[in-house]
């Protein structure tokens, strides 16, 4: 039920989102136990001025080519599982698309699982009323 939020800058090559995507939803399969076709991305694409980022931060230097992946989840899962997801995206990132594994940001968002709403105005993982 992870809902994936994808940013970058224009100037990557088209495909370069929905190819992002693909690796971030595999890595949700394989290491965070996300159930296949369990797959909703919102990928956008952003002038240059629309990304306002430091230069550095915990002795990280970014580039243009930084990419803001969010993902909202169910919480729960273990801080050593998050950090081997963490390192599988930034390593399958810079081993298939070239990316420098400084420039990928993630950001988990963890919630509840009656915070979602999968259609038809109902609450499909949350306590019965």
């Amino acid at each position: 039920m992870p809902l994936v939020r994808i940013d970058h800058g224009k100037h990557h090559p088209a495909g370069f989102g929905k190819a992002v995507g693909d690796i971030v939803y595999r890595a949700m399969i394989e290491e965070i136990n996300v159930p296949a076709d369990d797959k909703f991305q919102i990928i956008t694409t952003h002038e240059g001025s629309e990304l306002n980022v430091a230069h550095s931060y915990l002795g990280i230097e970014y580039s243009a080519d930084i990419v803001f992946i969010q993902i909202t989840l169910n919480a729960g899962r273990s801080v050593e599982l998050k950090k081997k997801f963490y390192r599988r995206i930034a390593d399958d990132l810079s081993k298939e698309l070239g990316m420098r594994q400084q420039d990928v940001f993630i950001s988990l968002v963890e919630v509840a699982k009656e915070n979602w709403s999968f259609g038809n105005g109902e609450m499909q993982y949350g306590p019965t009323s």
